[in-house]
């Protein structure tokens, strides 16, 4: 198949979506597939553009046999959404113009729609290729949760927008079973979703020693740490987790991350003897820094558990460690649930974090069964040879569904 994939981000962007896509292209291109990606320049999460990606207004590379076409960006703060808004804006220009010439299969579009709409109308719509659009979090109900569209005409073009795409697309992607309601009630047949899981790159991410180069450099060998890797921004209550550091002098609370939300953790950690915040690190030492943890903290605030689920919960899985993810009752806690990789406490209750942190610091051999759930769980259902045949099935399911519509050869 000849296969265009529309996202805003990709390796070596940061953000989980990222790495997810190199995954997925790379592995559909060693399938024997023509993969082209079409994303932004590296800007995630702080919107700068890095010196070397500065040049042309599109790029086109070869990067292990998937063409890549970047679409320059302005170098804005995403701290403001309207600045986010802009480099969305011309985003969209730059995708909608630069795979014209390309002839292709089957599209993938990656949500929300408020960052690809334009070129998925025009490859999608305009060119008729069939695509499969695939859902992370559920538009608008995420950003209304997190209070990014308090306005009720915002709210409306952003779920059209959304609504327009599923009834554009031959098919839909779910990463979660929870996702599917409101897709129903907008109408969309259920015929149409086809539910893959988020993956990882369980070669790459293994379990590896607690002490390692990462843990030694940053003196924490003889600690027991609690960590938080990943996106510092609005859909997590990590307010909660520096509560509880208040009440567990004795753990070591390490957050690994950038985003939005970064300054401001750091200004109420001030004080926090416990509390390290560290920056964005390098891929290749994901392992160790995951390996790191004792226990890997999940969160989420309330009113996101059934319309995101955290991707990071699968690279936690695939490190080896158990899990205590910091959310309400509902989809993202179920596929920690069902692995049995985990405990929870609500969002705001920091004593129940305390407690279930104590409770795992006393209990390793508890934590070693949660461990081993947890990578038995990435290895059979969230490993990223499993992702690429789903997509690949549901690709061509799309493909035949066209055909047999009559709407004739690409």
């Amino acid at each position: 198949m000849r296969i265009l994939v529309i996202t805003l981000l990709y390796a070596p962007d940061g953000g989980p979506s990222a790495t997810l896509y190199q995954t997925l292209c790379e592995g559909l291109a060693r399938r024997g597939h023509a993969v082209t990606m079409i994303a932004a320049v590296p800007h995630y999460p702080s919107g700068r553009v890095p010196p070397d990606f500065r040049g042309r207004w599109i790029t086109r590379t070869v990067e292990n046999s998937v063409t890549v076409i970047r679409v320059r960006l302005p170098s804005l703060n995403r701290a403001r959404f309207s600045r986010r808004l802009i480099q969305f804006f011309v985003y969209q220009i730059g995708a909608a113009v630069a795979g014209w010439r390309g002839r292709y299969d089957a599209a993938i579009l990656g949500n929300p729609a408020l960052e690809i709409y334009l070129p998925a109308l025009v490859h999608v719509g305009l060119r008729r290729i069939p695509a499969l659009y695939s859902i992370h979090d559920v538009y608008p109900d995420v950003g209304v949760a997190l209070g990014i569209f308090r306005n009720r005409l915002v709210r409306g073009m952003v779920g059209a927008l959304e609504k327009h795409l599923y009834h554009l697309s031959k098919g839909i992607r779910l990463t979660s079973e929870s996702f599917a309601p409101p897709l129903l009630r907008a109408g969309i047949p259920q015929v149409k979703m086809s539910l893959i899981y988020d993956w990882v790159d369980t070669e790459a991410l293994q379990p590896r020693p607690r002490q390692n180069d990462f843990s030694a450099e940053h003196g924490l060998n003889d600690s027991f740490v609690a960590l938080y890797a990943g996106n510092i921004g609005l859909s997590q209550r990590l307010e909660t987790i520096l509560a509880a550091a208040v009440l567990l002098p004795a753990v070591q609370f390490v957050f690994v991350g950038e985003g939005t939300g970064r300054d401001s953790l750091q200004r109420a950690a001030a004080g926090l003897p416990n509390v390290r915040i560290l920056p964005f690190q390098p891929r290749e030492r994901l392992p160790e820094v995951l390996a790191t943890a004792d226990v890997h903290l999940i969160s989420l605030k309330a009113g996101l558990e059934s319309g995101s689920l955290p991707s990071k919960t699968y690279s936690a899985f695939a490190s080896g460690r158990p899990l205590l993810a910091i959310m309400a009752a509902g989809a993202a806690w179920g596929v920690i649930e069902r692995a049995g990789a985990g405990v929870r406490c609500d969002p705001d209750d920091a004593p129940c974090l305390a407690a279930q942190l104590e409770a795992l610091r006393a209990d390793p051999l508890r934590r070693a069964d949660m461990g081993r759930a947890g990578r038995a769980a990435a290895e059979k259902y969230h490993s990223a040879a499993a992702a690429v045949v789903a997509f690949e099935a549901a690709l061509q399911r799309i493909i035949l569904s066209r055909l047999r519509r009559g709407e004739g050869d690409l």
